[in-house]
């Protein structure tokens, strides 16, 4: 609110001293008829001095008279018809003055609530975060998201054999619901129709038939039908998914794409950024999940602060994390006092937290640095850390494992 008064109060400022000029320009304290004749009289009087002096002879002085004679007959003509500044459209002065005010604040107002963001309050990292976090929370089902989805044609356009073909097969499958063959079969070839919603409905057959044999691709094809089918939205049942997925298989890369993609839509773009930078260094070069991070990741990085990054060239990779300290750091603090060796550690803590905040880093480094803040007794920020790195390495159960304990061993958890 305060921010919309104070533009509201400089727009109007603005507009009022543009009246004010308005205004005084059309209506003076003076006509200029009078003017012209102070002048003239003036020159009159010029002439003889001039005249006097010999500066100038009879005749021209003659001349000269006659000429500002009849310039002060034709001004003090106007005068008297009263053709002076006050004579002037005044309701044309104000209107121009009301014109100008309305433009400049009703316009302001109207170009912030087209391409501003009315409402949006500032926030500090820490509000962010747990904005993001209730978003994450409280996001709409998957079948809600379906809803909202526009319908749309089918990916090509199908001949009626292969619809005859995909009628009885949809029958074969509801006849014999266990058949493995059957329900992948039926899963891959409506998602080639686009019925996106009866694809991953077949997976899920899939999953159930398969049991504790589903492998993580079975789960991302699962996650990876139910976002298609919610229109790009990774909703809590696809996170699900790519969770089991990543249980399985914590390096599988699609599942990972989909996992920064919910990160982004969810209001953590700096978190998206690293699971999509450390994706893209990983590869493989070429991969369809490669090349929709690549697509991406340039806006992800202006949308997460990371104004240095760029892209690289296909087949390269972006240059890795900077070290912590190192054993020479390490040794050389032994030499120190008891003092400045506590506040090299400090420095050591500040700068390694800083660049995870900036750059992200491994569940090593993370786990280092809640260690770290555990010996110095910044238990609150310690516990901060501790659940900006959950957030972070929630889909990698070995990195979640490291940092959980970290916390155990800094006295974080009961």
């Amino acid at each position: 609110m305060a921010i919309w008064l104070i533009i509201s109060l400089l727009a109007f400022a603005v507009a009022a001293l543009l009246a004010l000029a308005i205004l005084r320009g059309r209506v003076g304290d003076e006509a200029p008829a009078a003017y012209d004749l102070r002048v003239y009289r003036d020159q009159l009087k010029e002439v003889e001095r001039d005249l006097a002096r010999g500066v100038i002879g009879p005749d021209d002085a003659e001349r000269i008279r006659a000429e500002v004679s009849r310039r002060i007959l034709a001004a003090d003509a106007l005068l008297q018809k009263g053709a002076d500044a006050a004579s002037q459209p005044r309701t044309l002065a104000l209107t121009g003055a009301a014109v100008s005010l309305a433009v400049l604040v009703g316009g302001s107002v109207w170009v912030y609530s087209r391409i501003g963001a009315p409402g949006y309050p500032d926030m500090a990292l820490a509000s962010r975060i747990e904005a993001a976090q209730d978003a994450r929370a409280n996001r709409i089902s998957q079948a809600e998201a379906e809803e909202r989805v526009p319908a749309g044609a089918t990916v090509q356009a199908p001949s009626p054999d292969f619809i005859r073909l995909m009628d009885q097969l949809r029958a074969a499958v509801a006849e014999r619901p266990g058949d493995l063959q059957g329900a992948l079969l039926l899963a891959r070839n409506e998602a080639v129709l686009g019925n996106f919603v009866a694809a991953y409905k077949a997976q899920a057959r899939v999953l159930s038939i398969k049991g504790d044999q589903a492998t993580a691709a079975d789960y991302v094809d699962y996650a990876d039908m139910m976002v298609l089918a919610a229109g790009g939205y990774v909703s809590p049942e696809a996170e699900a998914a790519l969770r089991a997925a990543l249980t399985r298989d914590p390096q599988n890369g699609p599942a990972r794409y989909y996992v920064g993609l919910l990160q982004a839509q969810t209001g953590r773009p700096d978190n998206a950024f690293r699971t999509w930078e450390a994706l893209l260094r990983d590869g493989p070069e070429g991969a369809p999940h490669i090349r929709a991070v690549r697509a991406q990741i340039e806006d992800m990085a202006f949308r997460a602060g990371q104004n240095n990054f760029t892209l690289p060239p296909e087949g390269g990779a972006p240059a890795a994390p900077l070290a912590g300290p190192s054993a020479d750091d390490i040794a050389a603090a032994q030499n120190m006092s008891g003092e400045d060796r506590m506040q090299m550690i400090r420095t050591m803590v500040q700068n390694l937290s800083d660049r995870l905040a900036l750059q992200g880093g491994n569940s090593s480094e993370w786990a280092r640095l809640i260690g770290a803040l555990g010996v110095l007794g910044d238990e609150r920020q310690a516990r901060v850390i501790w659940e900006e790195a959950q957030s972070v390495f929630w889909d990698s159960p070995e990195g979640l494992a490291e940092v959980n304990d970290a916390a155990r061993r800094a006295g974080l958890t009961e």
